[in-house]
């Protein structure tokens, strides 16, 4: 999607929420945020490669209501991430793609805590044609079978081990990616028969790929937690942006990429 459209979608889920007159109460923290607000400067926000393209259109539509405001989008491996935040990267937010990463910054004390913002589990991409007939779970144990997923330490390559020892099964990738998107261009490009990634990669990806549900009892899930650093350069901004990703606005930008609530 262009930065126009972003924008526009952006635009669109906040004037939605605006105009439903809804007599709930906000949620505490949750407030969209307020167009001509002093809200300036720059926010560097470190987040999981998954969330590409749903944090580009909500930096879009944050910074169409914070005009003096910016928004820098740093994308990768979760596990990554986390290391270089550690190891004194400049950075404002961390959104990740695991608790578990989270749980190690608070524990480092570059945050003093974060709040559940999304939900996802996993899906299986195949290229359009699926050459190799991939049908379930089960057939990424086959052998010829080309398999593509992350590195055990990053999100998407445990939940991808859970899923293999719930179903019983060995998966021998001829590939190990750093990320979620890594695997998917592997994937997009006809490298390999299958790979496995989140169901809102699937659905970004769009017609480049095909998406084979995983079922419930064999799938795994992640939370992805946000939170403020301790060491944040700008950190009025870095709340209010993630005010935004839990506000109603936000969570309708989520929702709208395949992310389930927390």
């Amino acid at each position: 999607m262009s930065r126009a459209g972003r924008i526009a979608a952006a635009l669109a889920a906040l004037a939605l929420v605006a105009g439903c007159g809804s007599t709930a109460e906000p949620r505490s923290g949750a407030a969209g945020p307020t167009a001509g607000s002093s809200i300036t400067g720059t926010v560097t926000v470190f987040a999981a490669a998954s969330l590409t393209e749903s944090f580009k259109t909500l930096a879009d539509g944050f910074e169409a209501a914070h005009p003096g405001a910016r928004v820098k989008l740093n994308f990768g491996a979760s596990s990554a991430l986390a290391l270089q935040i550690t190891q004194g990267a400049p950075a404002d937010v961390f959104a990740s793609a695991s608790a578990g990463n989270m749980s190690q910054l608070i524990a480092a004390e570059a945050a003093t805590g974060s709040r559940a913002f999304a939900h996802n589990v996993l899906q299986i991409a195949v290229p359009p044609a699926n050459p190799a007939g991939v049908t379930g779970v089960a057939d990424l144990a086959r052998q010829g079978v080309l398999v593509a997923l992350c590195q055990s330490q990053v999100p998407c390559g445990a939940a991808a081990e859970k899923v293999f020892d719930k179903a019983g099964i060995t998966v021998r990738p001829v590939t190990l990616e750093q990320d979620v998107k890594s695997v998917l261009i592997k994937v997009e490009t006809g490298e390999v028969d299958a790979g496995v990634v989140y169901l809102t990669d699937v659905r970004a990806a769009g017609a480049k790929v095909r998406g084979i549900a995983i079922p419930d009892e064999l799938n795994a899930s992640t939370e992805y937690p946000i939170a403020v650093l301790r060491a944040a350069r700008n950190p009025a901004a870095a709340q209010a942006f993630t005010d935004y990703v839990l506000s109603g606005a936000g969570q309708d930008v989520l929702a709208a990429a395949g992310f389930a609530k927390p």
